[in-house]
């Protein structure tokens, strides 16, 4: 599979793959409790100073490379230069897609129109037949996103977070099923 990933526009966004020197950015917006609380638990907490550096050098990059993973930077058009958050598409069965947005940033429907540009890709440039999103039953904001975008409720459990052990959903939509919701 071909290890290039393209940049992605939206309306009001500029998604960029990611890049080492994405790393001081990351690392002065990520590590908040209000991001990191319904994130995996494998993501160390509190989060080192070269956590961001390490995650892209040692994990994101090289996944990239492979052409199993793809990251993007989340970046407000007007302000191409400022990160304010990462969304990921994950070869990974049961997790396909994963998004951290700042705060401040957040309730401006921007993870929304972010999701909606990397399961296009997912979709249409990668050609999967079907998207899982795995989240905390608690992630309400995350939980909407799905629901608006047309995905279903597939299975109910628990996984372990960075707050621990907690509810968790599946989420799922197939391509057929996306089209149709887009009008493509």
């Amino acid at each position: 599979m071909d290890a290039s990933i393209a940049a992605l526009m939206t309306s009001r966004l500029v998604l960029r793959p990611l890049d080492l020197a994405d790393s001081d950015a990351i690392q002065a917006v990520f590590p908040r409790w209000e991001i990191v609380r319904f994130m995996a638990a494998h993501i160390p907490w509190p989060y080192p100073e070269d956590g961001a550096l390490t995650y892209l050098r040692d994990v994101a990059l090289p996944a990239m490379q492979r052409g199993v993973e793809w990251h993007w930077s989340i970046r407000p058009r007007a302000e191409a230069r400022r990160l304010i958050g990462v969304i990921s598409l994950m070869d990974q069965a049961g997790d396909n897609r994963g998004f951290w947005l700042a705060p401040e940033w957040q309730g401006r429907g921007l993870a929304s129109e972010a999701s909606a540009a990397v399961t296009d890709y997912w979709f249409d440039t990668l050609g999967r037949s079907v998207l899982r999103a795995s989240k905390a039953a608690a992630n309400t904001p995350s939980r909407r996103i799905s629901e608006r975008t047309g995905m279903r409720l597939v299975w109910r459990g628990e996984r372990d977070y960075v707050s621990g052990r907690l509810p968790a959903e599946l989420w799922e939509i197939t391509a057929d099923e996306w089209r149709a919701m887009r009008g493509t």
